[in-house]
C-alpha cells in the first residue's frame, strides 16, 4: 500500500468528494437502522427479538450484518439479505443455464441486465423474509404474553411489510451509489460498517467493566491502578488474541500461488509481438467468505423453522429436536441447553458447520474459477505455462493447483469459523461457563477481507490521480 499516495490524492477535490459521498451514505444507513418499524409498539417486541437472538445463530448473524437492525426491530430489519441471497442465486443460475452464462460474459450491457434481473430478484426476497420475520415475532410476543393487548390489522401487516421491502431495497440502493464511487464494493461496505457499528456498544460495556473496582483494583509494580484486576487480564489477553487472528487473517488473505505465463513471439510484417511473460495468481482462499455465510444459514434456518413452529405449537417434539439441534451452543443459550456442563450435542453443530464449510469452499470456488475457461483463454491468447501442453493439460494442471490450495483454504476457513467455539469450549473447561465474542471469526473475516479490498481500491485510485505528479518529477 502507498499511504504516502493516498494522503496526497486527498488534495483532489473528485477523489475528496468521492470519500465523503461514501461517509454521508454510511451515515444515512446508521440513521435508518434508529427508525422503528410501524407494527404497534415497537417496544413490545424487543423482548421477543432477544429470545430469537438468544435461540437463532442465524438470527445472530442476521443482526450482525443489519449493523442491529434486528435487535432494534428498524426498518432495515432484512437487511442486504434478500439483495446477497438473489445475488447468489442468479449466480448460480448464471453457471447452470447456458443462456445466462453467454449474458454475463456479454460485456458490460450483459452484466447490466443481470445486475437489473438481480434486484428485481431481490424485492419479492425482501417481502417473503419482512413477512416471515413479523410472523415469527409476533407468535414470539403471544407466546410470552408482551403484547396481548396487541391483534394487527391487515393494514398493520401492509404497512410494516412495505417499511420492511422498502428498508432493503434502499439499502441495496445505497450499496450501488457507494460502488459507483469506484472505491470498494458498496455492499460489502454498508456490512462492514454493520459488523463495525457494534463495537461501540462491546467498548462501553468493557470499560465499565474495567473501571468497576468493586471487588477491588489492580497492583501492578507496586503501583495501585484503579481497575478490575480480572478484567484487565482478560482484556489484555483477548487484545494480544485478537492481535494474533487479525496477523493471521491478513495473511490467508492475501496468500496467493504465482503462476508465470508466457506469451509465445509472433510476426506479422515488419512487427512483431508477445514473447512477454505475466503471471496469473491464485488466491489461497478464492471463495472468501461466501462459504461461511452459506454454512450458517444452511444451519441455522432449521433452528428458526423449529422455532417458528413452537411458537404456533407450544411442545412440539418436531420443533423442539430442530431448535436443540440445529442451535449454535453459545453463552446466551448455555445455561438453559446445558445445564450439567458439556454433553455429546454441545460438538455437533460445529462439527457440521465445519464440514460444510469445507464443503462449500470447494463448491464457490468451483463457480468463481472456471479453469477450461482460463485455460481456453490462454490458448487463444497463445500464452501457455512452461512444461505444461496448451488446452486441456493446462485446465488439468490449474484444476490440480486450486484443488490444493482449496485443501489449506477450508482448513483455515473452517478454523476460522471455529475459534468461537474453541474459545467457548476452553472458558467452559476453566471457568464453568462461556463467554460471548462481539465479533466472531466470521465478522473478523468479513471485517479484514472489506478493508483490504477497500485499501486496494483507495490506493490504485490514488495512484491514477497522482500518476502526473509523478511523471513530473521523473
Amino acid at each position: 500500500m502507498h499511504f504516502s499516495t493516498i494522503f496526497k490524492s486527498l488534495k483532489n477535490k473528485d477523489m475528496l468528494k468521492r470519500v465523503f459521498v461514501i461517509l454521508g451514505i454510511i451515515v444515512a444507513y446508521r440513521l435508518l437502522a434508529q427508525i422503528p418499524v410501524p407494527m404497534g409498539d415497537a417496544a413490545t417486541f424487543k423482548e421477543a427479538v432477544t429470545n430469537l437472538l438468544e435461540k437463532s445463530d442465524f438470527s445472530n448473524f442476521l443482526n450482525l450484518i443489519s449493523g442491529g437492525g434486528l435487535a432494534s426491530f428498524s426498518i432495515i430489519l432484512v437487511g442486504l439479505s434478500p439483495y446477497i441471497t438473489g445475488s447468489i442465486v442468479v449466480q448460480l443460475l448464471s453457471k447452470a443455464i447456458p443462456r445466462l452464462e453467454e449474458l454475463s460474459n456479454d460485456g458490460e450491457s450483459g452484466r447490466r441486465k443481470i445486475n437489473q434481473w438481480t434486484r428485481m430478484l431481490t424485492v419479492p426476497l425482501a417481502i417473503i423474509q419482512s413477512i416471515a420475520y413479523i410472523f415469527i415475532l409476533y407468535q414470539s410476543t403471544v407466546a410470552a404474553n408482551v403484547a396481548s393487548d396487541f391483534v394487527p390489522t391487515m393494514k398493520d401487516w401492509a404497512l410494516s411489510v412495505t417499511a420492511m421491502t422498502a428498508g432493503s431495497v434502499i439499502l441495496m440502493w445505497l450499496g450501488e451509489l457507494i460502488t459507483e464511487q469506484g472505491i470498494g464494493n458498496g455492499i460489502s461496505t454498508l456490512i462492514f460498517a454493520s459488523i463495525i457499528s457494534q463495537l461501540p456498544n462491546t467498548m462501553a460495556a468493557l470499560g465499565k467493566a474495567l473501571f468497576d473496582t468493586s471487588k477491588g483494583s489492580l497492583n501492578l509494580f507496586g503501583l495501585d491502578i484503579p481497575v478490575d484486576p480480572t478484567t484487565f487480564w482478560i482484556i489484555l489477553g483477548f487484545s494480544i488474541a485478537m492481535l494474533i487472528v487479525i496477523y493471521c487473517l491478513v495473511k490467508l488473505n492475501e496468500a496467493q500461488r504465482i503462476i508465470t505465463i508466457n506469451y509465445a513471439k509472433r510476426v506479422h510484417g515488419n512487427s512483431s509481438y508477445g514473447g512477454i511473460k505475466s503471471i496469473l495468481p491464485i488466491k489461497l482462499i478464492a471463495a472468501g467468505v461466501v462459504p461461511v455465510i452459506f454454512a450458517t444459514a444452511f444451519l441455522s434456518l432449521p433452528a428458526l423453522v423449529g422455532q417458528v413452529i413452537s411458537s404456533v405449537n407450544p411442545g412440539n417434539e418436531i420443533g423442539a429436536t430442530l431448535v436443540s439441534v440445529f442451535s449454535a451452543p453459545s453463552a446466551q443459550n448455555f445455561a438453559t441447553m446445558y445445564p450439567d456442563g458439556i454433553t455429546a450435542q454441545w460438538f455437533v453443530y460445529p462439527a457440521m458447520y465445519f464440514i460444510l464449510v469445507f464443503v462449500f469452499t470447494y463448491f464457490y470456488t468451483s463457480i468463481i474459477f472456471n479453469t477450461k475457461e482460463i485455460a481456453d483463454n490462454l490458448q487463444k491468447q497463445g500464452g501457455f505455462i512452461e512444461g505444461v501442453r496448451p488446452g486441456i493439460m493446462t485446465a488439468k494442471y490449474l484444476s490440480k493447483v486450486v484443488n490444493r490450495l482449496d485443501l489449506f483454504g477450508a482448513l483455515a476457513l473452517g478454523i476460522i469459523a471455529m475459534l468461537p467455539f474453541i474459545t467457548d469450549f476452553v472458558f467452559i473447561m476453566t471457568t464453568g461457563a462461556p463467554i460471548g465474542l462481539s465479533i466472531s471469526g466470521t465478522g473478523l473475516l468479513i471485517v479484514v477481507t472489506v478493508a483490504l479490498e477497500n485499501l486496494r481500491s483507495v490506493d490504485s485510485r490514488a495512484l491514477m490521480i497522482t500518476y502526473d505528479d509523478y511523471s513530473n518529477e521523473s
